[in-house]
């Protein structure tokens, strides 16, 4: 009904306001258009080393993690980084490395599995799996989250991580 009472070729203020309509709507869905990955603007070499220097990142971020380098976490998380906790509170950089600084926590592992990564032109984005043990004043804890990272490709060529949010699995008897 809306394409038979659309005509193009009379003025904008003649049509009916289905007219506007369909304008705002193709204006609100322009984004969600657009969104979409884009595998094929990227050749599959660029692709491929992209995906190597991402799997780097990954590495350093667990190394820092395991031994609270700060030095070495500043030069992964962009100025503008936050991050959401397994908990939900929300972190800057500052916070982040003023948290890992004074980290009453040992980890003793940090296994990463299940990792997926999809490129989007200049943002990548990082699903995995994390099984996290470590010692604190109560004694020995673990557990199993499910993390997503995004990294944005900055004006000189580098990665740097801009979010972060962590989603604990609980376990079946923890579900009470």
């Amino acid at each position: 009904m809306l394409a038979a009472n659309f005509n193009p070729c009379k003025p904008l203020r003649r049509r009916r306001p289905y007219a506007l309509a369909f304008l705002l709507l193709l204006g609100a869905s322009s984004p969600a258009l657009f969104a979409a990955p884009q595998h094929g603007g990227m050749h599959e070499r660029e692709k491929h080393e992209s995906r190597h220097e991402i799997d780097q990142l990954e590495v350093a971020w667990r190394n820092a993690m395991m031994t609270a380098d700060t030095v070495a976490m500043d030069s992964l998380l962009d100025d503008d980084f936050i991050a959401i906790g397994a908990n939900g509170t929300l972190h800057t950089k500052e916070e982040t490395l003023a948290m890992l600084h004074n980290w009453r926590e040992h980890l003793t592992s940090l296994e990463l599995s299940d990792r997926k990564v999809r490129f989007y032109g200049t943002t990548a984005l990082v699903i995995s799996l994390a099984h996290v043990t470590g010692v604190n004043a109560e004694g020995e804890s673990s557990g199993n989250y499910r993390y997503t990272r995004v990294y944005v490709r900055n004006a000189q060529g580098k990665w740097k991580i801009v979010s972060f949010e962590a989603s604990r699995i609980r376990e079946p008897e923890e579900r009470k």
